[in-house]
């Protein structure tokens, strides 16, 4: 009877180490796959002396900003404006950076984000586009103003 459960227990301990190895190895798929899947970086566009010269026929205006709850109940401030293509050449995909300001004039968010990107359709010579962008969190000392809007990227046709 004890020779019985000196046998069982080398059975169970190798049961454990499958089931662990087992387990471990499902782990290690699974966060393998999740990089893989997940979002790629978007590459950099470019900004050179061609890029910055035509950047002064972008133009945005009429801005907007509205604050509204989320499905998780959280404050998310919108701003809407439009962007406009007022140089001869066709634009393929823009990235500004906002820049929101506290009461003294310094900067207490700066956000780069992407007004045109690879799935648009790009924005012809004199073409005008609404945009909106979201944003969850915004410092509470910001100054309640419009944020500054520029270039800062730009890949043209």
């Amino acid at each position: 009877m004890i020779q019985d459960d000196k046998s069982r227990i080398p059975g169970a301990f190798l049961a454990g180490l499958v089931v662990v190895l087992l387990l471990l190895g499902g782990l290690l798929l699974l966060t393998r796959s999740t990089k893989i899947a997940g979002p790629a970086a978007e590459p950099r566009l470019p900004f050179t002396s061609t890029e910055q010269a035509y950047a002064s026929h972008i133009h945005f205006s009429d801005f907007k900003m509205t604050r509204a709850a989320n499905f998780l109940d959280q404050e998310v401030t919108f701003l809407f404006g439009t962007v406009s293509n007022d140089g001869p050449r066709t634009i393929r995909e823009i990235e500004v950076t906002l820049e929101f300001r506290d009461v003294f004039n310094q900067v207490v968010l700066r956000d780069p984000r992407r007004l045109l990107g690879p799935r648009s359709a790009p924005l012809a010579p004199g073409q005008r586009r609404e945009f909106q962008i979201g944003f969850e969190h915004i410092p509470a000392d910001w100054n309640r103003q419009l944020p500054s809007i520029r270039v800062t990227a730009l890949l043209l046709e």
